[in-house]
């Protein structure tokens, strides 16, 4: 027993109180806990005054790591974006029908981003963070002005499914259920359309702003050509999956992209050439589909480190795989409590960021396969989350209708 537990022998019984805070107490810390000592009832001698163990229970639950809380959400938030230039706002959107632009530092409401009719499952600012985009699911994209807070433009399409700012021109893309890439230039509204199968799809605008990369419910990967508007190559067959591809992400310099989907695998692909480079799969089956799709261990979440040869692979079951690029093995399995949601890396470092449907958001160490710390705080799943440049900093969405910043501290920091 460490120092910080303390046994109480009573006639029948042995009560056990732990510190659940590994840290030392500050002064706002034991200002809150002795609101809540009942000093008059001080003499009692049965164990009235201790907690019950679903008491205890209870206050691990309300463990609560964030420094603010963003509570003007009424319904789940499902997506959140940090602004590129000064990562000093950030933009939610939730079940509620609602996009909020926010301050970090203290949580103050800018604007409200207003008019939309269905959940708003897509925000994001421009690359100069000038403008910021929020989609619904209906498919009404409106997009505001930050520093005047008014909307300047707006679209509808078909059910949206991806929405995301080129690069580096006030230029929006957007995927809908029916497969159609658009391309938008904003507020001009200049406007393309990318044909493609009939199927839901995931996109991403690669790094040069020249090319996107789509993952379609077929199981086909497309790279094109944003300027001439046809497809450069088209993944598919034995190349492509065996199912809907969830997620995809691409390596600093856009060469190469790895695609994910519900078959359990994840395929690397040569956005020169087209090329399959190789799958990975963590139960070594080579991307074979499960019996079903629903018994496969589906891949959510991807992406590349940028200092280390490294491919993180984020899968149902909640498992993290950090694959080597050079060998295409497995260099370490990180396991968690339940299902990883999304996965990202820092931007300068080996680490890793995970959150999922246990609360909790996490970093790894991909060096060595080592849980480097954990964030509790959210009462439900977390759903999203975005890392500021130097990654000291981690802004989460939940279901819990809340959305949090934590502090990431680091030894090294």
């Amino acid at each position: 027993m460490d120092q910080n537990s303390i046994e109480l022998h009573g006639d029948e019984e042995i009560i056990e109180v732990i510190d659940l805070n590994d840290t030392e107490p500050g002064p706002d810390d034991l200002a809150d806990d002795l609101e809540d000592v009942d000093f008059e009832d001080g003499g009692a001698e049965d164990n009235e005054g201790w907690e019950t163990e679903d008491e205890m229970e209870a206050e691990e639950v309300e463990q609560d790591d964030s420094e603010l809380t963003f509570s003007k959400h009424t319904g789940s938030v499902f997506c959140v974006s940090l602004d590129p230039a000064t990562n000093s706002l950030a933009v939610t959107g939730g079940e509620d029908d609602k996009a909020y632009v926010w301050r970090l530092s203290d949580g103050e409401v800018l604007f409200e981003c207003t008019g939309h009719k269905d959940s708003v499952t897509c925000v994001c600012f421009s690359h100069d963070s000038t403008l910021v985009a929020c989609g619904d699911m209906s498919g009404l994209i409106k997009v505001w002005k930050v520093d005047s807070k008014e909307e300047v433009w707006s679209f509808e399409v078909s059910d949206l499914e991806w929405l995301e700012w080129h690069p580096c021109a006030p230029v929006l893309l957007a995927g809908t259920d029916d497969g159609n890439m658009w391309m938008w230039k904003v507020p001009g509204g200049e406007c393309k359309t990318f044909p493609s199968p009939a199927c839901h799809a995931n996109g991403r605008v690669l790094p040069d702003g020249k090319r996107a990369v789509v993952g379609y419910e077929d199981g086909s990967v497309r790279v094109w050509d944003l300027k001439q508007g046809n497809a450069l190559h088209v993944i598919k067959g034995r190349d492509g999956h065996q199912g809907a591809v969830t997620c995809l992400a691409s390596n600093k310099d856009g060469s190469l992209v790895v695609t994910g989907s519900v078959d359990g695998s994840a395929k690397l692909i040569n956005t020169a050439t087209g090329k399959m480079v190789c799958v990975f799969s963590v139960d070594g089956l080579k991307g074979m589909p499960s019996a079903s799709q629903e018994e496969s261990n589906s891949v959510e979440s991807v992406g590349f480190c940028n200092i280390l040869p490294l491919v993180g692979v984020a899968y149902l079951d909640g498992t993290l795989a950090i694959y080597d690029l050079a060998t295409q093995g497995l260099r370490h399995r990180c396991q968690h409590e339940a299902g990883i949601v999304h996965m990202q890396w820092e931007e300068s470092s080996s680490l890793v960021s995970t959150c999922g449907l246990d609360g909790a958001l996490r970093q790894w160490d991909a060096r060595s396969g080592n849980l480097v710390s954990e964030y509790r705080g959210h009462a439900a799943e977390v759903l999203a989350f975005a890392l500021n440049r130097d990654a000291s900093m981690a802004v989460t969405a939940s279901g819990d209708n809340q959305a949090k910043v934590f502090c990431l501290q680091r030894p090294d920091r």
